[in-house]
């Protein structure tokens, strides 16, 4: 297959791209002009610079492509002005898909994000999790990024009932090797592992192998049935910040905070936190939507995707370790505070 791949430098596309690669098929890596370096995507493919909100560029990008993977969003927990978030998130979603649509790709892929998944209480455990049943109840929809892909998957979701071959992948957390900005969860390692975490918030994650979630993405374009959502994560990835926290300390060989904030301390830290940022334009050490996540516990359950498309559950343990050891051997860690395993 000829494959179209937006945001193929961030931490899931590049991924993807490799997987497609490794799997014979002709990838077309889609990075916006003036982006990120493209040494992560670490692929054979083609690289096309565009705009996804350009309408023209896009088509040229997807003209001749068989499956078109629409991973390219902007994922940020504090920006000083969110209107290009949207744009890109929301709008980005509708030119992609509608062009990808116009072009006859026999299968396009969404990535939305677990965050448009409802939860049912915010005190879910790994036997309650939730799964794709639910929408999210506007009081989860808490930040701005989490607002502009709900709005985004409403947008896919049309799309897929006008006609188009759409199948939405939810991934939880994507954890493992090449975070080269790294993302807001990949940070939760680096500022561990740096000594810049002296204490934690009571909240959970689901976190799963990256590789299983490009993986996934590959699985719903062959298996997905249209118009339909997979939660991309791990059976048993649901983990209480503690335990992922013991995790990383068993890893590194260095200790866990003790330590744990209450909600109400986090909140108003961030509040000052965020106050400061909006007179220096400086972003925040720990934004406010980023505690607010936290009062949530995450907890998903993939049975379906694990079902339907087989995806596949490597360990969440060794993929952290993986991440360790890359972040250790590309300079994101201070050589003293680690001897990673």
């Amino acid at each position: 297959m000829k494959c179209l791949v937006t945001g193929a430098a961030g931490f899931v596309g590049a991924h993807l791209v490799r997987e497609l690669a490794r799997d014979g098929h002709t990838v077309r890596a889609l990075v916006r002009p003036g982006g990120p370096p493209r040494d992560p995507i670490g692929a054979d493919c083609e690289i096309v610079e565009a705009d996804i909100v350009d309408p023209d560029a896009v088509g040229r990008a997807v003209a001749g492509c068989d499956w078109c993977f629409h991973v390219a969003a902007s994922y940020h927990l504090w920006l000083p002005d969110y209107r290009p978030m949207y744009a890109a998130n929301v709008e980005g979603t509708r030119c992609v898909l509608g062009a990808a649509r116009a072009a006859g790709c026999s299968r396009i892929v969404y990535t939305s994000t677990v965050g448009c998944v409802g939860l049912p209480c915010p005190d879910l455990t790994p036997e309650t999790a939730a799964d794709e049943s639910l929408d999210p109840q506007p009081a989860q929809l808490s930040n701005h990024y989490k607002r502009s892909k709900w709005q985004a998957e409403l947008a896919a979701r049309e799309i897929a009932r006008q006609g188009a071959p759409v199948v939405i992948v939810n991934p939880s957390t994507p954890v493992g090797p090449r975070d080269a900005k790294p993302t807001p969860t990949g940070r939760i390692i680096v500022d561990f592992l740096n000594g810049r975490m002296p204490a934690y918030m009571d909240t959970g994650l689901n976190w799963v192998d990256v590789r299983d979630v490009a993986r996934g993405h590959i699985l719903a374009a062959q298996r997905g049935e249209v118009g339909q959502r997979y939660i991309l994560g791990h059976a048993q990835g649901n983990w209480s910040m503690k335990r992922t926290l013991d995790a990383l300390a068993a890893i590194a060989g260095k200790p866990a905070p003790r330590w744990r904030v209450p909600y109400f301390a986090a909140w108003l830290a961030a509040a000052l936190n965020e106050g400061w940022s909006a007179l220096t334009g400086h972003p925040p050490a720990a934004p406010l939507a980023g505690v607010r996540m936290a009062r949530y516990r995450m907890y998903f359950n993939p049975a379906k995707a694990i079902r339907e498309l087989g995806l596949p559950q490597n360990d969440p343990r060794q993929a952290i370790a993986d991440a360790v050891a890359w972040f250790f051997e590309h300079g994101f860690l201070k050589p003293a505070n680690i001897s990673p395993i």
